[in-house]
C-alpha cells in the first residue's frame, strides 16, 4: 500500500513539474518597483533568455515556472537597472589610471598627492584629474611655478574637475609648442604679470592634451574593464558616454564581441568631421549592448572655471561673460546636417546665453513638437524667458542633480541671487515635456546613482547641507527621480521599449538594494548599499 501511495505521489509531483515552464531565473519575496506607466509594484518575476517573462505574486510565479536559479529577495527592494543619462565612461576609466586630485583642500595638497603618485608611476606624462580651486581657501586659479620646479623634465597635465580647464607645467607647454599667450576662439590662457600661469581654459586645453600619447590596446582594455567593474558595483547597467571618437567605438565593439565588455553603452560621437563622415556613411549602430545614433556638441564651458557663456557678466568678475566654444554659424551648420541625416543632437550648454543660442537653433530646425529627442546636456542656467523653448520643440533637458549640490556653495557668487533662481531648475524643466533624464557627469561628479536620487529629491549634499535643501522648489519627487534614472533615461536614448522598467518582454536588467530608497528617511538614503546587480538576468555584481 505504501509503495502505491509513494508512486502516486511521485506521479503527481512529476505531473506538477511538467506543467511548469522552464525559465532561467525567478526572483521572489521582493518589493519590485516595475517603473511601468502606473508605477506598479509586484513581489516576483521570471526571466528567460535575458528578458522578463512574467511578473506577479510570489506564489503565482513559483507555481507557473521552474528556474535554474531562484533568488529569495527576503523582502528587499528591486529596481530596474540604473541608467546614467550623461557620463564619461571611457574618461572615468582613464581617470582611474591617473592621480586622483578630487577633494583636495589646497594647491599644496594637489602637489603632495601628485608627488606620491609619481613615485609609483615614474614614466611618461604625469596626468592628474579632479582639482577644484573652489574647494580651497584661496579660490584663485593656481600657477605652475611649483609644478615646474617639482617636475622640470617630465610633462605634467592636471585636469580641473569639470574637464573645461587644466594646468600644465612648463615641460608640457614646451611639448605643445606654447611659448607665449595665444589668442584663440572659445578658450583662454591665463597670464600673470605677462607670463603664462599654465592654466588653460576650454579650447586652450586641447593644445596640450592632444600631445598626450594615446593608450595602447592593453591599457585601453584595462580602462574599460575598470570602469565597468565600478559601474556594476554602483547598480548601473547602461551608461550614456558623451563624446567619443569613432575609433573608440570600434574598440568597444571588439570588447563586446569578445564578451569582455558587458555593460550597455549609449554613445554620442564628438563634434569632429571624421566622426560625422564615419557615422553618416555607416548609419546608426544598434545591438543590445551598444547604441550609437547621436552626436555630442559643446556650446560653452563650465561655470566653475567661468567658461559658461552668460547673457550678462559674471557677478564676481564683471569683465567676463564666458564664451561660446565655436561661432554660432558652426552650431547652425552642425544642427542642419545632423537633422538631414536623421541623427540625434546633444549639446552641452551651461550658461543662459549658450542655452538660448542652442535652443533657438533647435527650434528653427525642429519646427515645433516632434519625436527627434534632441537634447540639451546640463541646461544649468536658463533665462526665465527661455524655458518654453524646451517644450515648444520637444527639446529634452538632460540634467545632473549633483551639479546643483556641488555648485551651490559658490554659484550665487558667479550668478548673483536673481539669476540663480533659474539655475538647476529641474522641476521647471520637467514641466516642459513631462519627463526628464538624470545622470551624474562622472567623473566630474561621483559615480554613485544614489547621490543622484538624493540630490534630486532632497537638494542637499552628502553632509545634509543646507538644512531644508537648496532651492527646494525645484526638487523632484522620489517617483520622478527614479523614473529619471531608469525609464526616462532610456527614453532619452530611444530605448524605452527595451529597458528602463521591469515589464514583460523587456531586458532583465535589475538591481537589489538593502533599503527601499522610496520609503527611506532622507538621512538613510546615502547609507543604502547595492547588494546585487543583474544584466540580462546574469549576476554581474554581488556585495561581499
Amino acid at each position: 500500500m505504501k509503495s502505491i501511495l509513494y508512486s502516486l505521489f511521485l506521479a503527481l509531483l512529476f505531473t506538477s513539474c511538467a506543467k511548469k515552464e522552464a525559465v532561467d531565473v525567478i526572483v521572489y519575496n521582493a518589493r519590485v518597483y516595475t517603473v511601468n506607466s502606473k508605477f506598479d509594484t509586484v513581489e516576483a518575476f521570471a526571466v528567460k533568455n535575458g528578458k522578463i517573462l512574467a511578473l506577479g505574486r510570489s506564489d503565482e510565479i513559483k507555481d507557473q515556472y521552474a528556474a535554474k536559479e531562484e533568488i529569495n529577495a527576503k523582502g528587499k527592494a528591486i529596481y530596474p537597472g540604473f541608467i546614467d543619462a550623461h557620463a564619461h565612461f571611457y574618461g572615468y576609466g582613464q581617470s582611474l589610471q591617473t592621480a586622483d586630485l578630487r577633494e583636495t583642500k589646497s594647491w599644496d595638497e594637489v602637489l603632495t598627492r601628485l608627488t606620491d603618485f609619481a613615485r609609483t608611476h615614474p614614466d611618461g606624462w604625469l596626468i592628474g584629474n579632479g582639482w577644484d580651486q573652489n574647494d580651497w581657501d584661496n579660490k584663485a586659479f593656481p600657477t605652475n611655478e611649483k609644478l615646474t620646479a617639482l617636475f622640470p623634465d617630465r610633462p605634467v597635465f592636471l585636469n580641473r574637475i569639470d574637464g573645461h580647464a587644466a594646468i600644465a607645467n612648463q615641460k608640457a607647454l614646451d611639448e605643445a609648442g606654447i611659448k607665449s599667450e595665444q589668442k584663440l576662439a572659445g578658450g583662454d590662457m591665463l597670464t600673470q604679470n605677462g607670463k603664462l600661469t599654465g592654466v588653460l581654459i576650454d579650447n586652450a586645453v586641447a593644445l596640450v592634451e592632444r600631445k598626450i600619447p594615446s593608450p595602447d590596446a592593453k591599457l585601453a582594455e584595462k580602462i574599460f574593464m575598470d570602469a565597468q567593474q565600478n559601474c556594476f558595483a554602483a547598480g548601473l547597467t547602461t551608461i550614456d558616454d558623451c563624446g567619443l571618437s569613432y575609433l573608440t567605438v570600434e574598440f568597444i565593439e571588439k570588447l563586446q564581441q569578445s564578451k569582455k565588455l558587458k555593460i550597455r553603452l549609449y554613445v554620442m560621437l564628438s563634434d569632429e568631421p571624421d566622426n560625422y563622415t564615419y557615422l553618416f556613411n555607416r548609419g546608426p549602430i544598434k545591438t543590445d549592448r551598444l547604441n550609437v545614433r547621436a552626436f555630442k556638441v559643446y556650446a560653452d564651458g563650465a561655470l566653475g572655471s567661468r567658461g559658461a557663456c552668460l547673457l550678462h557678466p559674471y557677478h564676481d568678475m564683471p569683465d567676463k561673460t564666458g564664451f561660446l566654444l565655436s561661432d554660432q554659424k558652426h552650431f547652425e551648420e552642425v544642427a542642419a546636417k545632423i537633422a538631414a541625416n536623421h541623427f540625434q543632437m546633444c549639446t552641452h550648454a551651461i550658461g543662459d546665453s549658450a542655452n538660448r543660442v542652442i535652443l533657438n537653433i533647435y527650434n528653427k530646425i525642429l519646427k515645433g513638437k516632434n519625436d527627434q529627442r534632441w537634447r540639451i546636456e546640463h541646461a544649468q542656467v536658463v533665462n526665465a524667458k527661455d524655458f518654453n523653448l524646451f517644450g515648444n520643440a520637444s527639446v529634452i533637458p538632460s540634467v545632473q542633480p549633483t551639479h546643483a549640490t556641488s555648485d551651490m556653495y559658490w554659484a550665487k557668487q558667479r550668478l548673483g541671487g536673481e539669476r540663480l533662481k533659474n539655475a538647476y531648475a529641474y522641476k521647471q524643466l520637467l514641466k516642459q515635456n513631462g519627463w526628464i533624464p538624470l545622470g551624474t557627469d562622472f567623473p566630474v561628479e561621483n559615480i554613485n546613482p544614489l547621490l543622484t536620487f538624493y540630490a534630486a529629491t532632497v537638494r542637499a549634499d552628502a553632509k545634509g547641507f543646507p538644512k531644508g535643501g537648496f532651492q527646494v522648489e525645484n526638487a523632484l519627487t522620489p517617483e520622478e527621480a527614479l523614473r529619471g534614472m531608469t525609464i526616462w533615461a532610456a527614453k532619452a536614448n530611444f530605448e524605452e521599449h527595451e529597458k528602463g522598467s521591469l515589464e514583460k518582454g523587456k531586458l532583465a536588467d535589475f538591481v537589489m538594494l538593502d533599503h527601499d530608497i522610496l520609503k527611506s528617511m532622507p538621512q538613510n538614503i546615502l547609507k543604502t548599499k547595492i547588494l546585487k546587480t543583474y544584466l540580462n538576468g546574469e549576476k554581474v555584481y554581488e556585495a561581499k
